[in-house]
């Protein structure tokens, strides 16, 4: 090993495969969903104060909630959906801007959930906040199954 005069970096020459490093730089699945949820957008404020502590439907939904899959590689993978009630099987998705860019990943993202037994609804930003009443009858016909 090189002797570095930086210790960081001597603790990082001493990893013994490049997906421990991947660990070091990349923060746990708990810790991404918190700073999701510390950086909501309006549109994810506003429907959230909806939604929270079961005031919609007494359903619970949680906020950037991690769901699991296993792939086919034998690894966990994690969707972070921006809602998610686990009764309901329901995900709830404030699309902002840049899903304009990803929309191929959403729609994969989306098939994967769906073959979870999941409902996805998607509201654009611009929706939630201009016309919430339509969005929570969206989703109250979604929890009653009409």
């Amino acid at each position: 090993m090189v002797e570095r005069s930086n210790d960081r970096v001597s603790k990082l020459c001493d990893l013994p495969s490049p997906t421990s490093f991947i660990f070091l730089i990349m923060p746990n699945i708990i810790d991404l969903c918190r700073d999701l949820r510390r950086q909501q957008t309006p549109a994810e404020n506003l429907l959230w104060q909806h939604l929270r502590n079961r005031r919609f439907s007494d359903h619970k939904f949680l906020r950037q909630h991690p769901v699991c899959v296993s792939s086919v590689f034998g690894r966990s993978l994690y969707y972070i959906p921006d809602f998610y009630c686990h009764k309901a099987k329901l995900v709830i998705e404030a699309d902002g801007p840049i899903h304009l860019l990803k929309k191929e990943y959403d729609k994969n993202r989306d098939e994967v959930l769906a073959g979870l037994g999941l409902t996805i609804l998607r509201f654009t930003n611009e929706e939630i906040i201009s016309d919430i009443d339509r969005v929570l009858e969206v989703i109250a016909s979604k929890l009653t199954g009409e």
